[in-house]
């Protein structure tokens, strides 16, 4: 299944879409059949989202009759980001591809360079994250290196605490498409990478998230990033350092990760800062951040 999250006469509301149907469904409106689906925003629907209430769901998408009033097109509302305010910062791995460790590390051997015999973990604020086709704020006279990253979003789906690497895709919800925007700047004048990722505006993610079942191995799936049609990054996430089960076996070990929580899996080559000369995001740039089975995430610089 595939989850949006939408603005319908100024409310937030969740669609769902099933299989290979491009067709959409008002959540809200399946509720008088399935209560359980009478949720706020996207926060909600995960922590409910047990296999009972995806069964029922399932079972709804075989009732035409039901769907057909709940239906509606996504082109004529108004698309946010699938978790419009996470209700953590985003869990982020740095350096998670070899080819994007060597290019950062060309760009600057003291913020990025070094042996890395560990797994690199940090985190990104968002207040707000940023919606497919919305715009990305510059910030003229703080920011002069503005970045991109085309990242796999993971989304937990319940708590997880001391999971095993074996046991750890039991714990997704699902999988979305992140936009790692970054003032590279910021990054390397404060020497850590918190404040450089963490400016307002700066997580653009979606269009959706498509459920664990249907992307099948996360670890096989094509990433791209174009600006202006230009292709910048294409590799596979088979080419992480870090799996993602790996990732949410390590992180656990000693923290709960709450239902809801994102982490972002790192980005492959490609990037601006990596580019001979480096080059950055100027006004007008449009890009596309895409992944197989999922979609594109588009976004333009302000």
């Amino acid at each position: 299944m595939r989850f949006y999250t939408v603005e319908i006469a100024g409310r937030e509301e969740i669609l769902v879409g099933f299989r290979e149907n491009e067709a959409v469904y008002r959540l809200n409106l399946l509720a008088r059949l399935v209560p359980e689906l009478a949720v706020a925003d996207m926060n909600e629907l995960i922590c409910r989202y047990t296999p009972e209430v995806k069964a029922k769901l399932e079972h709804l998408a075989d009732n035409e009759d039901v769907l057909q009033g709940a239906v509606v097109k996504l082109p004529e509302v108004k698309l946010l980001a699938p978790i419009v305010h996470p209700r953590q910062d985003v869990v982020c791995l740095g350096i998670n591809y070899d080819a994007h460790a060597q290019e950062a590390g060309r760009f600057s051997s003291e913020a990025f360079g070094g042996e890395r015999p560990y797994t690199i973990y940090f985190s990104k604020r968002v207040n707000r994250a940023t919606a497919s086709g919305e715009s990305v704020p510059r910030y003229e006279g703080l920011v002069d290196s503005l970045d991109y990253e085309a990242e796999l979003g993971v989304i937990l789906g319940r708590d997880a605490k001391g999971v095993s690497k074996e046991n750890a895709r039991d714990y997704i919800f699902g999988y979305t498409i992140i936009n790692d925007i970054s003032a590279r700047n910021l990054q390397t004048r404060h020497k850590q990478w918190y404040l450089g990722k963490s400016l307002d505006g700066f997580t653009p993610m979606g269009p959706c998230i498509v459920t664990a079942d249907e992307i099948g191995d996360e670890q096989a799936l094509d990433i791209s990033c174009t600006v202006n049609g230009e292709l910048r990054q294409s590799s596979n996430t088979r080419y992480m350092i870090q799996t993602v089960s790996g990732a949410i076996a390590e992180l656990s070990e000693g923290m709960k990760l709450a239902a809801g929580t994102i982490i972002a899996t790192g980005t492959p080559a490609g990037v601006g800062m990596g580019m001979k000369p480096p080059t950055f995001l100027q006004h007008g740039d449009k890009i596309v951040c895409s992944i197989e089975k999922i979609g594109s995430l588009k976004n333009v610089i302000d």
